[in-house]
């Protein structure tokens, strides 16, 4: 059963934090989050196929599937909404076999992709759609680390506070679409 008050989590992520969260846990991220969409996620693969090295540690970390807008005068970041994550279905597998032990978006996850979270020990999270202007208000600085040209689709690393989030596959492949809509099921058969 998930907790119903949010629990802090700081990354790097590690084993202990990672196998004692649910799907359906409510989650305050703070510490080091990497920014990375479509294009970012084919060159890393690119990277990996000619056995180059990556251009950051995925060690212990978090890529949060989002393209931020530019920032206003005053702000650190522009709105950071989550991108649908099945659009970086295809290369989640092999950074997960990098380290990569937490992803951020929204919508559902492939077969596969929840086979190797269970393999390699990591969480899906989801941020909340729409709320891209509230989650900024979460992120401390930013800075570029690779993949400049990208525009917004660069990869960027945030520090994020109490970014508010919810296990929706955890360590163990339970995934919150499958179980969410059976509990609900059963608490409307008891009315």
């Amino acid at each position: 059963m998930h907790s119903s008050e949010p629990r802090s989590i700081v990354t790097p992520l590690d084993e202990a934090a990672l196998s004692s969260l649910r799907a359906g846990d409510l989650v305050l991220l703070s510490g080091s989050v990497h920014t990375a969409r479509d294009a970012a996620h084919r060159r890393m693969a690119e990277c990996l196929e000619k056995r180059m090295a990556l251009p950051l540690s995925l060690a212990g970390q978090v890529i949060y599937y989002a393209g931020p807008a530019p920032a206003k005068p005053g702000h650190v970041i522009g709105p950071i909404g989550p991108t649908t994550s099945t659009r970086m279905d295809p290369y989640t597998p092999l950074l997960l076999a990098q380290g990569l032990k937490g992803m951020i978006g929204k919508g559902r996850r492939s077969p596969e992709v929840i086979r190797a979270i269970r393999e390699h020990g990591a969480v899906y999270l989801g941020a909340t759609g729409g709320a891209a202007a509230l989650l900024a208000r979460c992120v401390r600085s930013v800075r570029t680390v690779a993949y400049e040209d990208l525009g917004p689709e660069a990869i960027r690393e945030l520090l994020v506070e109490d970014l508010p989030l919810v296990v929706v596959v955890d360590s163990r492949g339970t995934d919150l679409y499958e179980i969410g809509p059976a509990a609900f099921a059963r608490r409307e058969g008891d009315s």
